[in-house]
C-alpha cells in the first residue's frame, strides 16, 4: 500500500487543502474506494494517526481517501467555505483524476466518526445512489438539537459561523427530515455504532428509532465505549466487514 498526502487547490473553496489517502499498489482492476471522514477537532492524517486504517485496508486492497473539511460539519457555511460542495463535487472527480479507484456504486463506501459519522449519513441519504453502504461511529447525528439545546461556547460560534440564518430542523442538513422522505429502494446500507458511555449515545438511539419509524433498515449496535479512538479503531474493522464482507 501506498500512503499519500496530497495537497492541492480546491476550487470550491478557493484555497489550497489536503487529503491522505491510502491506496492498494497491486491488482489489475482498479480498488474499491472508502471515503472516511473526521471529527470535529481532527483533521485527514486523524484515522492513519490513531487507528491502523492502514494495516485494515492493505488487507483487503482497499483505496481509503481522508479529505480535511475543519470545523464544517461537512456543510456549505453561511460564513465560511463551500465544504458540502467541495466534499460531493470537486473531491470524488478529483480523485478520480488523481488515483485508479473504482466509480462504480457497489465499490463505493462512505464512513466517518463523531462530525463524519454525521457527514457520512447526510452524503449517502441525499447521494444514495453513489454509495453502496454508509457507516456512522459515535456520530453526532442530530444537529437540530445542537442547534436548539447545545449551549457549550464552542458549539455555540460554530453553530453561528455554519448555520446563522437557517435551521437545521426540517432541511437537507437534518438527518432525521432525511430519513423521513428517503426512498428506501434507492439507500445505500447503513451501519451505526455507537458507546454506551458515549456522550452521543442518546443522539444515536434516537437516530435508529427514527429510522425504525421510517422502515428504513440499519445495522445498528450500542456497546461499551466511550468517545475515543480505541473505540473506533475497533469499530472501523467491524465497519469495513459490514462493507466489503468477511475476509
Amino acid at each position: 500500500m501506498a500512503l499519500i498526502r496530497v495537497d492541492f487547490a480546491a476550487e470550491t473553496l478557493e484555497l489550497d487543502t489536503s487529503m491522505t489517502v491510502v491506496l492498494p499498489q497491486e491488482g489489475d482492476d482498479p480498488p474499491p474506494v472508502l471515503y472516511l471522514l473526521h471529527g470535529l477537532t481532527d483533521d485527514d492524517t486523524a484515522w492513519t494517526r490513531f487507528t491502523s486504517i492502514e494495516r485494515y485496508a492493505t488487507a483487503r486492497g482497499l483505496a481509503v481517501v481522508m479529505p480535511q473539511v475543519h470545523r464544517s460539519f461537512y456543510a456549505n457555511e453561511a460564513y465560511g467555505m463551500r465544504f458540502w460542495d467541495f466534499l460531493t463535487e470537486e473531491l470524488p472527480q478529483t480523485v478520480e483524476r488523481f488515483f485508479r479507484v473504482s466509480t462504480r456504486r457497489e465499490d463505493t463506501f462512505v464512513a466517518g466518526l463523531s462530525m463524519g459519522g454525521y457527514g457520512a449519513l447526510k452524503w449517502a441519504l441525499r447521494e444514495p445512489r453513489r454509495f453502496a453502504a454508509a457507516a456512522s461511529f459515535s456520530g453526532a447525528l442530530d444537529l437540530a438539537y445542537i442547534q436548539e439545546f447545545d449551549l457549550r461556547p464552542h458549539i455555540r460560534t460554530l453553530v453561528s459561523r455554519v448555520f446563522p440564518d437557517r435551521k437545521v430542523a426540517g432541511g437537507d442538513e437534518d438527518l432525521f427530515h432525511l430519513v423521513k422522505k428517503a426512498d428506501k429502494a434507492e439507500l445505500p446500507r447503513l451501519l451505526l455504532r455507537c458507546g454506551t458511555e458515549d456522550h452521543l449515545v442518546k443522539q444515536n438511539e434516537r437516530f435508529v428509532a427514527a429510522c425504525k419509524t421510517a422502515g428504513v433498515e440499519i445495522d445498528a449496535a450500542f456497546g461499551p465505549g466511550e468517545h475515543e479512538w480505541g473505540y473506533w479503531d475497533e469499530q472501523i474493522q467491524a465497519g469495513l466487514e459490514f462493507m466489503l464482507g468477511p475476509r
